[in-house]
C-alpha cells in the first residue's frame, strides 16, 4: 500500500493522533514501521497496543517475537541498530480494522493451558447480490492477533500453526495458543569437578566386578595449588510463565547454601566471573574428613619409595606425577606429564602431558596419546609410541619405537616408525618412515640395515571410497523406500483415524463415553497388525539413518586420509658404512598411519619379505631421493 492511498493517509492520521495522547505516547511510526519506546516497555506497552486496538484499528505486518518480548520480557534478547541502541520495531503499519472483516473471526476455545480455532472458509458480503452466498476470502495473521486480543489471547499464539491452517483454507480444528508454564528454580548445590579427592587404598574394582590386586582405588590424589576442587551451583530463580491472557505465572526460587563449611586447612573459597569455587591453595595431599566433609590440602608429598606392588600398585592419576625411586617391572603409572628420575622397568603411559626418564628404560614400555617422550639414559628392549607426538632418545637396543617424529642418537637393532624418522648412527636398524635422515648407517651382526620410505596407495583409497560411497547412497535409497512404506501404511483411512483419536485421548482432549472406549478399543485391535509394522519400519528406518550417517562421517575422514596421501616422501642416508636397503613400502591409508601399528606388525612390516621398488642397495656412499624429484636422485659412491 503506498502512502498516497486513502487507506495509507488515514493510517498516518491515525498513528499522528495516537502519538500524541494517551499511553500510545510510546508508538512511532517511522519511515521503517511502528516502533515502540525501548525505555518503557512492558506494562506501559500493553495499555498502548491495548488502546490501539480498542480503537479499532490493527498492526499490520507484526513481528510477533519483538512484540512478545517488547510486551513480557519473554524470547530471544531485542536487536540492536547500527549504534547499539536497542530496535524495537513491532509492525509495518497501523491500519482501520473492518467491521466486516472482523465479523469473519469467531471465538476462540479456552482450555486447561489451551486454545482451540475452528478454522472453515469464509465468504465477505456481496454488495452487488446481497441475498448471495458471498465473495470468497481468507482470514488474515495480522487481523487475527488483533482480534484474539480483544478476545483475551495476548500472549503464546502458535502464528506457523495460525499461518498454515489459513493457507490450507480447510475446516480443521487447531490449536492456535498455548500457555508458558513457569520452571520452578534449582536449590543451590555443592559438586565436585575433580575426579581424585578421595584416598581409597582398597584394591581396585574393575568394571566386571573384579578385584584387581595390583592396583589401590586411588593412592595418591596428589593435588596442585589452585585446583578446583568443588563447586557452588547458585540457586536459579527460575523462568516466569505467562497465561494466554499475559499475566504473569511467577516461578518458585531455588534455595541457597554455603560452600565455607567445606574448607579447611591448606584450601580457600574464590568468587570468579566462572562461579564460587572452593581451590587449593598450595600443592599436597588432599585429605577429606568424613565427618564433616571439609576437604584440606596438607604439606607437599613427593614420592621416593618407587613404584612397586607393596608401596603404591598400579597408578592412575590425573595430574602430573612426579617419582624418584625405580618403576618396577609389572608396574603402570598412567598420568598427564610422567617425570621418573631411577630406572624404569614397567610401563608409562600418558594421556597428552610429557614423558621423561632421567635414567634408563629397560625392557618396559612407555606410550603417550597427545604428547613427547624423552629418555635421557638407555633404552633397551622397550617399546615406545608417541601418537601425536615426538620420541627423543639419546641410545636405543632392540626397541620398537613409533611416533609421529623419531629422534634417536644411536640406534642399534630396532625397528622404528614414523612420518619422520631422524637417526644419527643406524646399526642394524629397520626404519621407516615418509621422511627419512639418517647420518651414518650400517648392519650389525646379523641384524640387516633396512630403510623403508612409506607411500600410501591411493587406488585402494579410491576404491575404499567408491565403495562407502555407494554404501551411505544404499542405505539412502533404503530409508527413503521405507519412508513411503510407512507414509502409505499411515496413510490408511482406519489407521489415520486411531491414530488421531489416540492423540487426541492421551492429551485429555478428548473424553470417550463407555460406548465409544468399547468402540476405541475395537478399532485398537483391528489396526493393531497395522502398527506394529508402522513400528518395525519405524524401527528400521532409524537404523538405515544411522548407517547412513555413519558412513558419512567415514567418507569424510578417507577424504582426508587421500589429500593426506598426495605429501612428498623422502629419504637421506649421509654416508652409508656397510650393507644398505632402501626400498618403497606400501601402505592403506585406510587403515591408518604406520606409526599406529601394533609393535609385532612393525616387526613383521620392517623384517618381513621386501616387495616394495629397491630405491638403494649398496655399503658405501651417500644417498638421497624424493618422491617430487624427476628422476629420482642417484647414489654416489664414497
Amino acid at each position: 500500500m503506498t502512502t498516497d492511498s486513502p487507506a495509507a493517509s488515514h493510517s498516518h492520521a491515525t498513528a499522528t493522533r495516537i502519538a500524541a495522547t494517551g499511553p500510545e505516547h510510546c508508538i512511532a511510526q517511522r519511515d521503517d514501521g511502528i516502533h515502540a519506546d525501548p525505555s518503557v516497555l512492558g506494562t506501559t506497552l500493553i495499555a498502548a497496543i491495548d488502546n490501539v486496538y480498542r480503537a479499532g484499528n490493527y498492526f499490520v505486518g507484526v513481528d510477533y517475537p519483538i512484540l512478545m518480548k517488547a510486551l513480557f520480557g519473554h524470547g530471544p534478547d531485542l536487536p540492536r541498530g547500527p549504534d547499539g541502541d536497542i530496535v524495537v520495531r513491532i509492525a509495518a503499519d497501523i491500519q482501520p480494522f473492518d467491521p466486516a472483516r472482523r465479523a469473519l473471526y469467531r471465538a476462540a476455545k479456552i482450555g486447561r493451558g489451551y486454545a482451540e480455532y475452528y478454522f472453515e472458509p469464509v465468504w465477505l458480503p456481496d454488495p452487488d447480490d446481497p441475498e448471495g452466498e458471498g465473495l470468497p476470502t481468507r482470514l488474515d495473521v495480522d487481523e487475527f492477533i488483533a482480534d484474539m486480543w480483544g478476545k483475551g489471547i495476548r500472549f503464546g499464539l502458535d502464528l506457523p500453526a495460525i499461518r498454515a491452517a489459513i493457507a490450507s483454507n480447510k475446516a480443521d480444528r487447531v490449536t492456535i495458543a498455548r500457555q508458558c508454564d513457569p520452571v520452578p528454580g534449582e536449590d543451590a548445590h555443592i559438586v565436585e569437578v575433580s575426579d581424585d579427592i578421595h584416598r581409597n587404598d582398597a584394591p581396585l574394582e574393575l568394571a566386571n566386578g573384579r578385584l584387581d590386586l595390583n592396583s589401590f582405588q586411588n593412592r595418591f590424589p596428589q593435588i596442585q595449588p589452585g585446583i578446583r576442587l568443588l563447586e557452588k551451583r547458585p540457586a536459579t530463580a527460575g523462568t516466569t510463565g505467562f497465561e494466554m491472557s499475559g499475566r504473569p505465572l511467577p516461578p518458585k526460587p531455588g534455595r541457597d547454601t554455603d560452600l565455607a563449611p567445606y574448607a579447611g586447612a591448606g584450601t580457600k573459597v574464590e568468587r570468579t566471573p566462572d562461579g564460587e569455587f572452593l581451590v587449593s591453595s598450595q600443592a599436597g595431599f588432599l585429605m577429606v574428613d568424613a565427618k564433616t566433609s571439609r576437604i584440606s590440602v596438607d604439606e607437599k608429598v613427593v614420592s621416593h619409595d618407587g613404584v612397586s606392588a607393596k608401596t603404591t600398585g598400579n597408578l592412575n592419576l590425573t595430574g602430573d606425577y612426579e617419582e624418584f625411586g625405580e618403576v618396577q617391572e609389572k608396574r603402570v603409572i598412567e598420568a598427564d606429564s610422567i617425570t621418573v628420575h631411577g630406572d624404569v622397568f614397567g610401563s608409562l603411559v600418558s594421556r597428552g602431558g610429557t614423558i621423561v626418564m632421567q635414567a634408563n628404560l629397560m625392557g618396559g614400555s612407555a606410550r603417550n596419546a597427545r604428547g613427547d617422550i624423552h629418555v635421557r639414559g638407555v633404552a633397551s628392549a622397550a617399546m615406545l609410541s608417541a601418537e601425536d607426538g615426538r620420541i627423543v632418545l639419546e641410545r636405543a637396543e632392540s626397541c620398537v619405537i613409533a611416533g609421529t617424529r623419531v629422534e634417536v642418537g644411536h640406534a642399534v637393532n630396532c625397528e622404528i616408525v614414523g612420518d619422520e624418522v631422524v637417526i644419527g648412527m643406524a646399526e642394524g636398524c629397520a626404519l621407516a618412515g615418509r621422511r627419512v635422515t639418517v647420518e651414518c648407517s650400517m648392519p650389525r651382526k646379523q641384524s640387516e640395515m633396512l630403510v623403508a620410505v612409506l607411500q600410501a596407495e591411493g587406488r585402494q583409497l579410491d576404491e575404499v571410497i567408491a565403495a562407502v560411497t555407494q554404501r551411505v547412497a544404499q542405505f539412502g535409497a533404503l530409508a527413503a523406500q521405507l519412508k513411503a512404506a510407512m507414509d502409505a501404511m499411515t496413510g490408511k483411512p482406519d489407521v489415520r483415524r486411531y491414530l488421531m483419536l489416540a492423540a487426541r485421548v492421551r492429551k485429555g482432549e478428548l473424553n470417550l463415553s463407555p460406548e465409544q472406549t468399547r468402540q476405541f478399543q475395537k478399532l485398537a485391535q483391528d489396526v493393531g497388525p497395522a502398527l506394529k509394522a508402522i513400528t518395525d519400519v519405524s524401527a528400521k528406518i532409524k537404523a538405515a539413518e544411522a548407517e547412513q550417517q555413519a558412513g558419512t562421517g567415514m567418507l569424510a575422514n578417507l577424504e582426508a586420509q587421500r589429500s593426506d596421501a598426495a605429501s612428498v616422501s623422502g629419504v637421506t642416508i649421509q654416508s652409508v658404512q656397510g650393507e644398505t636397503q632402501v626400498r618403497i613400502l606400501g601402505y592403506s591409508p585406510a587403515g591408518g598411519q604406520p606409526y599406529l601399528w601394533t609393535p609385532r606388525e612393525i616387526r613383521t612390516r620392517l623384517r618381513g619379505p621386501q616387495a616394495g621398488e629397491l630405491l638403494f642397495m649398496g655399503g658405501a656412499g651417500t644417498f638421497a631421493w624424493s618422491s617430487d624429484a624427476v628422476p629420482a636422485a642417484a647414489p654416489t659412491a664414497a
